[in-house]
């Protein structure tokens, strides 16, 4: 059975009283970590079984869910890059319009246009059971422009009984006729009451520290991948790094290239140039946020050495920092020398914390 999170219990409730008013496509969207996707394959399998509960989700038992349990239903389709595919048949994927495709070949990170035609051929035949279809395109936003483009013909003429059901933490980054197209629901974020029951249903071995999840901004199911991983203790490290209030930033860039590069632990979790950038946006944002008279969001247990080092900064240099690493965060996934990446980075919070408006 899928997964519908307690914070999205409600989401959920109103998605199925729309019964048979369901509209041919909804735009799912919210941050990252909050389960989005479960809630869409859950969706999807309500709509193929043929005795859901009175719970709405599906039974579980029929031939559509055991076909759609085995990963072989022919009226589930799904549409995600070929780098994070874990659940597509092979015919599903197999359409990428690129040569070659060796296994030593990069798995690409887009939704590409062919996956778009092979789902379109499918879904002009008919139901395979005489019920409803579902396609499922997980993030939407990787889809480039051809792809986006081909999808919107699928939107402007449906297959009959078909659901479009699109997933997006950036959907601003969908093409306007595209949005304009779907019925959007906004999944929300859990509140602390929800989080410390989540937690507390953990178990002993699995529960997420207070920590993560405040790094993660309080998303679930991101504290919960990174706690797999073994992240927390590369966050340690980061947190540790710029605690102090002289950092060297030639000779910490040097440290981090060689993280990031060589480091056994970092590279089995999976960590890269976006993620310690994101984590260097996160510590400015804790910066700013005090030297403004906020707190503390997402390095709590640095919040005394934070609040030290806030006092360094003028308020227009804090807020002026937090806007330049907005920019630098849109460079993280393909700087030209990371070396030089990583240096400018550090000498502009070096700069900052002599309290230098950038």
């Amino acid at each position: 059975m899928a997964v519908i999170h307690p914070w999205l219990e409600p989401l959920w409730t109103r998605l199925i009283a729309l019964g048979e008013r369901l509209p041919h496509a909804i735009l799912i969207t919210g941050m990252p970590g909050l389960g989005k996707r479960d809630l869409a394959e859950a969706l999807a399998a309500r709509l193929l079984c043929e005795t859901p509960g009175i719970d709405g989700q599906a039974c579980g038992h029929c031939t559509p869910c055991q076909w759609r349990r085995a990963g072989t239903h022919p009226d589930l389709r799904r549409l995600v890059p070929e780098s994070e595919d874990t659940r597509n048949t092979p015919d599903e994927t197999s359409g990428t319009g690129e040569a070659g495709g060796g296994e030593s070949k990069a798995k690409s990170t887009q939704i590409v246009i062919g996956q778009v035609r092979a789902a379109q051929e499918a879904l002009t035949m008919t139901s395979h059971r005489g019920g409803r279809r579902a396609l499922i395109v997980d993030p939407a936003e990787a889809m480039n422009p051809f792809t986006a483009n081909a999808l919107l013909k699928l939107l402007e003429e449906p297959p009959e009984a078909c659901t479009l059901i699109l997933i997006s933490s950036a959907p601003r980054r969908l093409l306007p006729t595209i949005r304009s197209r779907c019925q959007q629901w906004h999944a929300p974020r859990p509140d602390a009451g929800e989080l410390r029951r989540w937690r507390a249903a953990q178990g002993k071995t699995t529960c997420v520290s207070a920590s993560l999840l405040a790094l993660c901004g309080g998303m679930p199911l991101a504290a919960q991948r990174m706690a797999a991983q073994g992240v927390e203790a590369l966050a340690e490290r980061f947190a540790s790094d710029l605690s102090d209030g002289e950092i060297d930033p030639l000779r910490l860039a040097g440290q981090w290239e060689t993280w990031l590069k060589k480091d056994k632990i970092a590279l089995s979790a999976g960590f890269n140039m976006p993620m310690l950038v994101d984590w260097m946006q996160r510590w400015i944002s804790d910066l700013a946020a005090l030297r403004l008279g906020g707190r503390v969001k997402y390095f709590p247990a640095r919040a005394e050495r934070l609040a030290a080092l806030s006092a360094r900064m003028s308020a227009a240099a804090a807020s002026s920092c937090y806007n330049e690493f907005v920019n630098i965060r849109r460079a993280a996934n393909h700087p030209l020398n990371p070396r030089l990446f990583l240096e400018d980075m550090l000498m502009r919070y070096a700069r900052t914390l002599k309290g230098v408006q950038l």
